[in-house]
């Protein structure tokens, strides 16, 4: 099936004006710093930059502190934007108070310092998406196990004759290499347990880490001999980090929230309080479930609820989560999020021939999706073609 251009912005608009952004202010910054001599931009420049990064940082900071609502996830990242602020404050402060090795933004190289400052910093705002695709996973003991190398590679930095600049540097990318790891197995388990696609939302994350990614190729570039064309691109690209990543974080919805995990992905903390015994003829009782399933779904309709979760079968089926979710995919072959959404597209199937001239979006309402763009691409992938053309197809004979 071709995509029409209109189609094409409506399901990928959040990813082409991210990709946009980004190249317009790495394009742009680095474009003028070819214009700024190094003596404007080492008295006036680089506090204002600083200035600007350590306000964006605190005020993100304060704001989701406030509205942290018992979130660890958002916690760790009102952390990451006070480490940020602080450290960009005390190379203002150094830089106008008493000048350092440390702060000497002309050298050909990174110093020792900058490199650990740098590594802590890249670790650090890797915490938040940690959390979030690993819930608890993050404790004391696996902090220290991912500091010790870094540490070690900045001390050995010290002692070899050579410069470790770019090998220190490149350390928070194994950290967020490993984090990137486990995204399928996050959006796995949303499948299992969410009908809506605003708790998977695993391209936020993707955006997140590439911007990280970017930060950190940056960093890299500086350590192998660094002027203040790179400094200036870096900062500038930074602020709008955290003040994208800030406004994203603080209305972005918890898939965890209510679940206790200790461990990740909610395993090891079910709550097997409502436990069925075992049945004396599994098939026999496997079936029963699934007519019981079946007959709430068709009456109750409970799909066209865009918030129905897994958990609400619970209603219909006495189960834990490990356990419906099991019966669900072991029953239909399929995540409940793929099982509730078949329910869906055969309800939007029915408005579309029972009333022709109703629009997409109140289509896609009425039925339980989130959106326009959730509803046409969820239709397209289990159809084969876009509800427009379905409607046109069936409406036509």
């Amino acid at each position: 099936m071709q995509t029409t251009n209109r189609e094409f912005w409506s399901n990928y608009r959040s990813e082409v004006v991210f990709g946009v952004v980004l190249a317009i202010i790495v394009g742009v910054s680095t474009y003028l710093s070819r214009f700024i001599p190094d003596r404007v931009f080492d008295i006036y420049i680089t506090p204002v930059l600083n200035v600007c990064t350590f306000s964006v940082a605190f005020l993100g900071a304060w704001v989701i502190f406030r509205h942290s609502e018992g979130m660890r996830m958002r916690r760790l990242w009102g952390y990451a934007l006070l480490a940020w602020g602080m450290g960009d404050l005390a190379y203002l402060i150094c830089y106008l108070v008493a000048p350092m090795q440390v702060m000497n933004m002309g050298a050909d190289q990174l110093t020792t310092h900058e490199l650990l400052i740098g590594n802590l910093l890249g670790w650090v705002m890797v915490l938040y998406p940690t959390e979030t695709l690993r819930p608890g996973w993050l404790t004391p003991k696996i902090v220290v196990w991912q500091l010790l190398p870094m540490v070690a590679l900045v001390a050995l930095d010290y002692i070899v004759p050579f410069s470790l600049g770019p090998v220190v540097a490149l350390y928070p990318y194994a950290l967020l290499i490993l984090t990137l790891s486990q995204i399928r197995a996050y959006r796995i388990w949303c499948e299992n347990n969410y009908s809506s696609m605003e708790h998977i939302d695993v391209q936020w994350i993707i955006r997140y880490c590439i911007m990280l990614a970017i930060i950190g190729a940056s960093y890299v570039y500086i350590c192998s001999g660094h002027g203040h064309a790179r400094g200036f691109t870096q900062q500038w690209f930074v602020v709008f980090m955290l003040a994208y990543s800030t406004e994203q974080i603080l209305f972005r919805k918890d898939p965890w929230e209510g679940i206790g995990v200790g461990n990740g992905f909610g395993i090891g903390n079910e709550d097997h309080d409502c436990l069925q015994s075992a049945p004396i003829d599994p098939e026999e009782k496997a079936n029963a479930n699934a007519n019981a399933l079946t007959r709430w779904m068709s009456e109750a309709k409970p799909y066209l609820n865009p918030d129905f979760k897994l958990m609400d079968l619970r209603s219909v089926l006495p189960m834990n989560r490990t356990y419906l979710s099991r019966f669900i995919n072991d029953t239909y072959g399929c995540p409940f999020y793929q099982f509730v959404n078949r329910y869906r597209i055969e309800e939007a199937k029915h408005l579309m021939q029972e009333q022709p001239g109703m629009k997409m979006a109140d289509i896609a309402t009425r039925c339980g999706f989130s959106s326009r763009t959730v509803f046409t691409n969820t239709f397209t992938r289990e159809v084969g073609i876009s509800p427009t053309e379905w409607s046109k197809q069936k409406n036509a004979i």
